[in-house]
């Protein structure tokens, strides 16, 4: 058996499932579970109508297609912005794209406040889009 590297096909693992950077779907459960831990995050429950703003749906047909993919799941862009966002919550790792924390330069003893910054900056930014 051969193994091939492409640089172009990239994988990352996550707590959602094993995810090309190509864009493979998010499962509707995965969405729903990341609703809820993003609420907890917080500290208060999002609405369907929250996740739409969080992704920026139209308000008008937003929660509706929020609904469906939590049947359905994600595809492309938005499930990229979701992992993105999951990092606003303990549940989910902070992807290695967005990982300084363990770099030469940062004191071992400094590294898991400067996680816990990062993660509340990410759950402010969460705030901050659904208003």
């Amino acid at each position: 058996m051969r193994c091939v590297y492409a640089a172009s096909h990239t994988r990352y693992v996550t707590y959602f499932t094993e995810v090309d950077s190509n864009g493979e779907p998010v499962t509707g459960a995965e969405l729903k579970k990341l609703r809820a831990h993003l609420g907890e995050a917080i500290g208060q429950p999002l609405s369907v109508a929250d996740m739409a703003k969080l992704c920026g749906l139209p308000a008008s047909d937003g929660a509706d297609t929020i609904r469906k993919w939590e049947v359905t799941g994600p595809t492309g862009p938005v499930a990229e912005l979701l992992r993105i966002l999951a990092m606003a919550s303990d549940h989910y790792p902070i992807l290695e794209m967005f990982n300084v924390f363990d770099r030469h330069d940062v004191r071992v003893k400094d590294r898991p406040a400067r996680r816990q910054a990062f993660r509340e900056q990410m759950r402010s930014d969460v705030r901050r889009r659904i208003g």
